[in-house]
Parts: structure tokens; sequence; C-alpha cells
């Protein structure tokens, strides 16, 4: 079935947790300056590290017979940072998606509820607004990577951690002009604001208002429950438009803003069954359907979720 099909037959999906910061934390591993965890299904030792981490997941999710979102590895593979890392030769994108789709697989009759995302995010900072790219270098910069990933078996494509209604409105521009599904994810402020002071129901409206095909729908990520909650409900900036297209958060597990997670030297935990309890919550409150982690999050979190959405 396609993915709007998928988010029509399932109440719920459970997403994953975080990759790269889990790998970040190991002293064994090095993340690439570049392409970051991009490259790892190319050594066996990062491979195997990578594997682990998203059966950790896969796991979680058929233990709990729940739909599963995973993302590939490629938040940081457009063609300048892989030319940057010196990987040229390599197909990062293509690679990282059979590498998933290869986990998908072995899951047996598991895998039909698995849902792959092909990830993209903005250029820079995804913490900085000010270094977003305009709509018409947005769109140029992103068509490479979005080309490649749409040709794979992904589900859709997500471009996600999104900070400016610039580079979003482009990245959704080069994602249409693939003809695949795609969702569009920012990282919102209490206030019911994208990091650059845009308000949520104009950001929303614009990239409805230009791309075509628009996205499927709107995820906030890399925010705290408490903050995504408080967004969508603003009545200044946020609208019952928003809340109809806005389908799930990947949480934090820190209640802090961008600024504040981004100069921290410490990983912020949250109780695992805080987590569970806040995001689960915003199902039944809000009517969002994919429910997963981000920054700190590991399996004790996202079983947490997954015990409350089951």
């Amino acid at each position: 079935m396609n993915f709007a099909e998928f988010l029509d037959r399932y109440p719920c999906i459970l997403g994953e947790g975080a990759l790269i910061e889990r790998l970040r934390r190991r002293e064994d591993l090095e993340l690439d300056p570049f392409v970051v965890n991009s490259a790892f299904i190319y050594e066996e030792a990062k491979r195997g590290a990578l594997e682990a981490l998203c059966r950790d997941y896969l796991d979680i999710g058929c233990e709990f017979g729940l739909p599963l979102l995973m993302s590939t590895p490629t938040w940081r593979a457009s063609r300048e940072r892989i030319a940057a890392a010196g990987l040229e030769g390599r197909d990062l994108n293509a690679d990282n998606a059979a590498f998933l789709d290869r986990l998908r697989e072995s899951y047996g009759g598991y895998a039909e509820k698995i849902l792959i995302c092909g990830l993209m995010s903005c250029k820079g900072n995804a913490y900085e607004p000010a270094e977003a790219l305009s709509v018409q270098e947005a769109a140029q910069y992103h068509a490479w990577q979005a080309e490649r990933l749409a040709a794979t078996k992904v589900d859709f494509l997500l471009a996600a951690t999104l900070p400016a209604l610039s580079e979003a409105t482009g990245l959704a521009l080069a994602l249409a002009a693939t003809g695949k599904p795609y969702v569009v994810s920012f990282v919102v402020r209490p206030a019911g604001t994208l990091l650059d002071g845009t308000p949520l129901k104009d950001a929303i409206a614009a990239i409805d208002g230009v791309a075509n095909p628009k996205p499927i729908g709107y995820l906030i990520n890399c925010t705290h429950a408490s903050f995504a909650r408080a967004a969508l409900l603003d009545e200044t900036n946020s609208s019952p438009e928003v809340r109809r297209r806005m389908i799930g958060l990947l949480a934090n597990t820190a209640a802090l803003s961008p600024e504040e997670l981004d100069e921290s030297a410490e990983l912020v935990e949250e109780d695992p069954e805080v987590f569970g309890s806040s995001v689960a919550g915003l199902r039944d409150e809000l009517g969002l359907k994919i429910l997963g982690g981000c920054c700190g999050t590991d399996g004790r979190h996202i079983r947490a979720l997954a015990e409350r959405l089951r």
C-alpha cells in the first residue's frame, strides 16, 4: 500500500528513536564531519553498530505489533557533503536505503508494517535559521539528493529538523518534483513558530500554496513534547488547519530551547515513563499519528511509548 493508505489504515505509527546521537556517545566510533553516519554502512564495525541500533527499534515495534517508521541514515548525504567527505564514487543515498530495506525484509511478516522514509535536512545548522537557504537556492541544492532517494524503495521522503520557512519551502519544491510522497518537519518554539519566527499557520499555508503536490502532512521533530503541544495549541500562531495537517512528533527528551541544546555538553535525559506518557498523550489530545523519538531517546523511551500506544 502507498504511504497515504498506510496512514489511513493504522490509528498510530511508532517512530524510531535517536540514531546519530546514540552513535556519537560511543567512544569507539567516529562520526564523519561531513556526512555524519551516512558512510557507516561501508565499514564492518560501524555498520554493525548502526544495525544494532536499528534492530533495537525494529524489535520493539515487532514485539508490540505496531507499525514502525524508520529513517534512512542520510540526514547529511547531500552531493556537496558527499564530495567533501571524499565519497563521490559511492551512492550513499541508494546504499543506505538498500541497507534499511534489507533489515525490513529480515522481519518476515512484520515487514509489511515497517515504513521507511528517505531522510533529508537543511544545508546548514538545523538550529540556526540565519543559515537557511533561500527558496530558489534550496530547491536547487536539495534536488540532487531528493531524486536519488526517490529512486529507491523508500515509502516516502522526509525533510526534517527545519528551522526556517525559506529552506523548508525550497525543500518541499524539490521533493514534490520527484513525484514521491513527502513530509516536511519543523523544529518549533512553544509560542507556535518556527525558529525563524514564522507562525506555524503561515508556514504551512505558504508551503501548501506553492508545492504541487503538497506534502502528505507535516511533523514536528527535535522538540520536547511540552513545547510541541504548546505550539500546536497556541491561539495566535497555530490554527485548526495546522492541527489538521500536523500528523506527528519525533520528540526530544529535554525541555530545552534549541540554543540550550546546541550548547549542552552533556546528554539531558527524561525518564522513559514520563516521555512515553507525554508523547502518547498527544495522540488522544491532538490526533497525532506518528509518534517517536529524537535527541536523548533510546530503546527505553521507545519501549515506554510503544506500551502506551498499544
